[in-house]
């Protein structure tokens, strides 16, 4: 499961500030989302060799004072359902706030960690005004100021003592998680592939509700497949469930090895949906779309085809993703879906023999070299994959700080005409030989 530490607490504290310092030189595993979610940040952070995910809840609706505060109310207790850690952040310029006093009550009865960090205090007078927020009875108060850095070591030291550093798992078995926004058919496809005409997903017992695991093994196929589906917090704050299932969402699609990626034909590829992607992608995970709903869909000899271009289109650069059309309830295509996903994992984990990259690749590099830079030539001499988790590969050259991105793009290119990646982000670095 991952690590995720949740920065709650009311608005102007400087959570945001926070967020930026702790990721700071590390990209968002999620982009900025727009719409409904009002541009939350999901990023990665790393603390003496323990890598956690950090999430600001900060930036939240307009509108009324009462709908404002029962939106952030609403965000801790999914922070506290949700997160490893909490870090309760306070403004020591202006003490305790009547909204502060809501946030901690509420963290009180939780059972997580939670840490009362002190923003603001930029010089040494400022030490003794934190004393107020004892007040919370949350435990002791770390002085911070997210601006500058200082008190953030202290702080971090304390808050990954609860990681535990994940031994990889025994289990060789595939890791497939189905993905997608709510009422796409997720559950309907998880019961479909099993043959169970219930519902199987359950709530687990305690605060943190992880992600189900399904051992499948029918048909000659066997992998662990990740439930993210039907356990979701009824709530009236719209944007909340979002943010819910996007928590939950993370945790599944870091612990797989290929994401199933279900979208509604009527609806189309939206805003969330390409969120998941790119967190898939930005993840190195495996990508399959399947477009359910399809037998609703009116259509002719073109319509799929439009329909998958304008996906291509929307998920572009990294398009080389299969795309299947599917009923879950009129079970079309759905084991064609497994056998096309297993074909996805067979890619990521794919080993081009060294001899066979360099036959292949060295002959097009020769045919269409890199572009020459400043009257010098750029001569690749070998190329090898990397070890690792998802597609690799090391282009041994001369001169690599001349390769520019277009080419690189055409060598990647180059690699899944030849080598079929399909579903798979691949990486290509250019190195000094």
């Amino acid at each position: 499961m991952a690590n995720i530490v949740a920065i709650v607490g009311r608005p102007n504290v400087g959570k945001s500030t926070l967020y930026n310092r702790l990721t700071e030189s590390r990209k968002a595993i999620v982009d900025d989302f727009s719409g409904v979610t009002r541009d939350r940040h999901y990023g990665e952070a790393e603390w003496i060799g323990k890598r956690f995910t950090v999430i600001d809840t900060g930036g939240f609706v307009h509108g009324s004072d009462d709908i404002f505060e029962a939106a952030i109310r609403e965000q801790v207790h999914i922070a506290i359902e949700e997160a490893s850690v909490i870090l309760f952040m306070v403004d020591v310029t202006t003490g305790i706030t009547d909204l502060d006093d809501d946030i901690a009550n509420i963290l009180r009865r939780s059972k997580k960690p939670v840490y009362v960090v002190a923003n603001k205090v930029d010089h040494a007078k400022l030490h003794h005004a934190s004393a107020e927020f004892y007040a919370f009875g949350l435990g002791e108060i770390f002085n911070i100021s997210s601006a500058t850095g200082s008190g953030t070591g202290e702080l971090l030291d304390e808050v990954v003592s609860h990681f535990e550093v994940l031994e990889e798992e025994e289990s060789t078995l595939p890791k497939i998680t189905i993905a997608g926004r709510p009422n796409v058919g997720k559950s309907s496809l998880t019961n479909a592939l099993l043959g169970k005409d219930r519902n199987i997903v359950t709530p687990i017992a305690g605060t943190t509700r992880d992600a189900i695991r399904i051992h499948y093994n029918q048909f000659g196929n066997e992998f662990l497949l990740i439930d993210t589906a039907g356990l979701r917090r009824k709530t009236k704050v719209t944007e909340n469930i979002e943010f819910y299932s996007v928590m939950r969402t993370i945790k599944a699609i870091e612990d797989s090895d290929v994401v199933v990626l279900m979208i509604d034909a009527n609806d189309g590829l939206e805003a969330q949906d390409i969120n998941i992607f790119h967190l898939a992608e930005k993840n190195k995970k495996g990508v399959v779309i399947l477009v359910n709903k399809w037998d609703m869909v009116e259509k002719d000899h073109k319509t799929a085809k439009e329909f998958e271009a304008r996906i291509r289109e929307k998920i572009a650069p990294f398009n080389d993703v299969p795309i299947l059309f599917t009923s879950v309830t009129e079970k079309q295509r759905i084991f064609k879906a497994v056998e096309t996903i297993m074909d996805v994992y067979k890619n990521k984990t794919k080993k081009i023999p060294t001899s066979k990259l360099n036959e292949v690749m060295l002959d097009i590099i020769e045919n269409y070299p890199p572009p020459a830079t400043k009257g010098k030539y750029i001569k690749v001499k070998y190329i090898t994959q990397i070890p690792g988790r998802s597609p690799m590969f090391a282009f041994f050259c001369n001169l690599p700080q001349y390769i520019k991105d277009p080419y690189k793009r055409f060598v990647e290119n180059k690699l899944r005409e030849n080598f079929d990646f399909s579903g798979v982000p691949i990486q290509v670095f250019f190195r000094q030989k």
